[in-house]
């Protein structure tokens, strides 16, 4: 008698050290086999070495999640910005016919930071090209998806929680220095679309398990809310008593996107409450 046993998807996750790549390691791996190597392990900026590592490997998935931009360790130019985002892609897109399919972390920066518009759906894509170097690195790669049958583009508009780099992310800054007794800080006001990071884990779980219908899909909450709010909520949760000070009067330009899309595939997904996520990422910074 034959038994039907389920194969173990091999997935790689490059950036497994930022932010994202860290949160997904530690979440999938409970599944699946994960292979994460670090920049020493397999350099993505040198062609031979993807190629070798991919054909020697044969992954399932590929996730991509690696990315050059500033962080409290390294000060990149708007040149490395364009230039090592994109070698890394194609290092990994020419190499196509070595794995299943692939999934990066695009951005609502594709958009055109100087002509976003509330609720951005995908089919907005396009309309502008972005002129900073940073949204036009994941431009080209957007536009490059469209051409392969097995690469897609999950545009993120925000994301927070555990791992990321408090002293650069809204969230997480916001919350460290209303611990440290300092005060909010807000350089001006906007409406985010911020997704929760076990959520966002969940989703891509859905994406390894699915070959989804559509190249490009934005992956957020659908929801906004704007950075005074979150500080206020941050100031009530933690229920500490700290001043939010605001640079600059007005709004700048609300970065939200349109989720339908990636709700008509994925199903009733049920996102996280911002009050929930908020105390839990308390709760980890208190205890770290």
């Amino acid at each position: 008698m034959l038994c039907n046993i389920k194969k173990i998807m091999k997935i790689l996750i490059t950036g497994a050290n930022g932010f994202i790549g860290k949160n997904l390691t530690d979440s999938l791996k409970l599944k699946y086999k994960i292979e994460y190597p670090n920049r020493t392990q397999l350099d993505l900026l040198d062609t031979n070495a993807v190629e070798y590592y991919l054909m020697h490997n044969h992954f399932d998935i590929v996730i991509h999640a690696a990315n050059t931009n500033n962080t409290r360790n390294f000060e990149t130019t708007p040149y490395d910005s364009l230039s090592n985002n994109l070698r890394m892609f194609f290092n990994l897109e020419r190499c196509r016919n070595l794995y299943g399919r692939m999934y990066y972390f695009g951005s609502g920066a594709e958009y055109d930071m100087e002509h976003y518009i509330p609720d951005m759906k995908e089919g907005y894509f396009g309309t502008y090209i972005p002129k900073d170097p940073y949204g036009f690195s994941k431009y080209v790669m957007a536009k490059t998806c469209e051409q392969n049958n097995n690469i897609y583009d999950l545009r993120l508009f925000g994301v927070y929680g555990k791992h990321e780099e408090w002293e650069r992310r809204f969230i997480s800054n916001a919350m460290c220095r209303a611990l440290k007794g300092k005060n909010i800080t807000i350089q001006k006001n906007i409406y985010f679309d911020y997704i929760w990071v076990n959520d966002l884990c969940c989703i891509m779980e859905w994406f390894v398990e699915n070959v989804p219908s559509y190249k490009h899909y934005n992956v957020c909450r659908g929801k906004k809310i704007d950075l005074y709010s979150i500080a206020c909520k941050i100031r009530e949760i933690l229920n500490i008593d700290c001043d939010i000070v605001v640079g600059e009067t007005g709004w700048k330009k609300e970065y939200t996107g349109d989720n339908k899309r990636l709700l008509n595939e994925i199903g009733d997904f049920q996102f996280s409450g911002i009050d929930e996520t908020i105390y839990d990422l308390y709760e980890y910074y208190r205890s770290n």
